[in-house]
């Protein structure tokens, strides 16, 4: 076929991965209060352990000469506050106006980050919160395999926490969990689950890190996986700046649109992290 004018057509569409952290392992709340955008706290509800408690006067046997010592005492837990800052996504459009219209520039924005926004917000959550104060699991001898990994991690959180909690996988990790048998996909509900119940995100964005704590990044062959109690999100409304006469620059006659969103996430109680070998 002789060589012409190519033909425009419609941009090829894609599916965010199903997996992602905005997906069936998190619990997502879209709000407009802007006081909630700003970053919330909480009392950690969870984190205090329940303990057993036997009457000293069925326990105790004869004390005889010697003092029995002070009586055994009910202990109290005090509720700690927790807190998650919020964070700011955007996605930028630019274009000549010759070949687009403003609702064309902010339909290719909001197509954008539709399918990136979980990529972003992975690596975001993985920057500000996993890697920051944070238990590292991994041995002094290195990093272990993904199977003696995840239950180091399911051993931490249940140490901590006592509901079921998150697990959060690198993409790159997910197939060899697969082929452990470490994860179950519930039919019902899309979940990916551990034998223990904790839910898993397969995170394209932790990926895009894969660093240990202290943003240290890992070795060739290795990766970083955490777990952490609950997450939930709050999302806030899609906004689109500048208005349609403010996105052009008369001097270049190219248009730009950014669509900013802003979500705060959150998560309780111990964070736990190991490095796993990926590569035998």
């Amino acid at each position: 076929m002789p060589a012409g004018m190519r033909k425009l057509v419609e941009p090829i569409p894609g599916t965010p991965l199903p997996h992602g952290i905005l997906n069936a392992c998190t619990t997502v709340k879209d709000v407009d209060d802007i006081h909630e955008l700003m970053g919330v706290e909480w009392m950690a509800l969870g984190c205090c352990p329940v303990r057993q408690w036997v009457d000293p006067c069925e326990a105790e046997e004869s004390p005889g000469e010697e003092s029995p010592g002070e009586r055994p005492a009910k202990e109290f837990c005090r509720p700690h506050v927790e807190h998650a800052a919020p964070i700011t996504l955007y996605a930028g459009a630019e274009c000549s106006t010759l070949g687009w219209s403003y609702e064309e520039a902010v339909a290719h924005a909001k197509a954008t980050m539709e399918l990136g926004e979980q990529h972003g917000l992975e690596a975001a959550f993985w920057s500000n919160r996993l890697t920051t104060d944070v238990v590292d699991l991994t041995p002094p001898e290195g990093p272990v395999s993904i199977a003696q990994g995840v239950a180091a991690l399911e051993g931490c959180l249940a140490e901590s926490y006592g509901g079921a909690g998150v697990l959060h996988v690198p993409a790159g990790v997910a197939a060899l969990l697969g082929c452990c048998n470490v994860l179950r996909e519930d039919p019902a509900t899309g979940e990916l689950r551990t034998l223990a119940g904790n839910c898993a995100v397969i995170g394209a964005g932790y990926s895009a890190m894969n660093t240990g704590p202290g943003q240290i990044p890992a070795e060739p062959g290795t990766a970083w996986l955490y777990i952490t109690g609950p997450v939930h999100i709050r999302r806030g409304p899609l906004d689109v700046i500048p208005d349609r006469s403010a996105s052009v620059n008369i001097r270049t006659n190219d248009r730009r649109i950014l669509l900013e969103r802003t979500y705060v996430v959150g998560t309780t109680c111990a964070v736990c992290a190991v490095q796993v070998v990926v590569c035998p």
